[in-house]
Formats: structure tokens, sequence, C-alpha cells
């Protein structure tokens, strides 16, 4: 599979569905509770997850997402109105301004949705929540992360990977591979 064999807007709805029934089973008592990600609570991790769906949004308008806030008061539904508004094909093939440089619309989208995914498996790990996401959305963000993420992460913004559990689904897989574990 290649990063253009599938619009990388489907998984990401899906991605966005997902992280949506997540982050509504979050109780007030959990948020200042630790999550697979160290540097973050779970508070902290929701409000960077609502940040990101804004980033790929101005990605796709064109705008550079570097200046945009890290974490953010908001909703996950607002930031995925703007998101569903500026992600039409026409951005999936221009070349866009990333945290990492220029890239492709849609390499771009699929990095969003790798982030989107790991992150939410983070809050459902901390929250005690069901971590698998739909498998729509899952398996080709993991065969493509494959792709776009190198085993061999010197000077790569990710952890190593993980050696996955046995029994790891393909939510648990990608966060692994992203360097995430429980």
């Amino acid at each position: 599979m290649t990063t253009t064999e599938i619009d990388p807007r489907t998984p990401y709805a899906g991605a966005l569905d997902w992280a949506a029934a997540v982050l509504a089973g979050v109780r007030e008592e959990q948020l200042a509770g630790p999550t697979p990600c160290p540097e973050l609570d779970v508070d902290g991790l929701v409000r960077h997850l609502v940040a990101t769906v804004y980033k790929i949004a101005a990605i796709g308008e064109g705008s550079d997402p570097r200046p945009l806030p890290f974490q953010v008061d908001g909703t996950l539904e607002d930031a995925r109105a703007e998101y569903e508004r500026v992600w039409t094909a026409e951005a999936l093939d221009r070349e866009v301004t990333v945290p990492w440089g220029r890239a492709p619309g849609r390499t771009a989208l699929w990095g969003y949705v790798n982030e989107l995914l790991v992150h939410t498996w983070d809050v459902a790990v901390a929250t005690g929540q069901p971590c698998e996401a739909p498998a729509a959305a899952v398996e080709p963000a993991l065969a493509v992360a494959r792709m776009l993420i190198p085993a061999e992460r010197e000077g790569f913004p990710f952890a190593p990977p993980v050696e996955p559990a046995a029994d790891a689904g393909p939510t648990e897989r990608l966060a692994n591979w992203s360097g995430h574990a429980r």
C-alpha cells in the first residue's frame, strides 16, 4: 500500500469519531491522571488532541501550523468543523507546510491520522476505556505509519518502537510503533 491508495480523510473521520467517543467518556476526576504519554496528564492530552485537529485544519488551508498552540481549550466538535471545512480533494494534492517541513497534503493528513489515533489510545488507556479504534481507521494508518515512521528514530520526533504484546490489537500496535506503551 502507498499513501495515495486510500483517501486519508476516511480514516481521519473514523479516528475523529472514536476520539469523540473516548473524550466523552473521560470523567472529571480522571483529568489529572497520568497517561502513556509521560509529558501529559489526561487533561493536557485532551487539550492537545483538540489542538492537533486545529493544526491539521490550518495545514489544509495552506497555513503554517508551527505557531499554533500545542494545547487549546475548546471542543473536538468545533475543531472538527474547521477541519471538515478545509480538507477538500484539492487540499490532498497540494504541497503544504507541516511541523517537520513540506509534504503533500495527503501525507500530512496521514501523519495526523496517526497522531489522533495514538493520543486517543493514550487517553483510552489512561481512563480505562476500550482501546481499539475502528479497523477502517487504524489498519491503513498502521500500514502507512510503518512506511513513514522509520524504525531507527535518530533525529525523528518519536520514541523508539515498543515491542507489542502478543495479544495487542492494531491500535495498540500503532501506538507501540509510535513509541507509546501501557
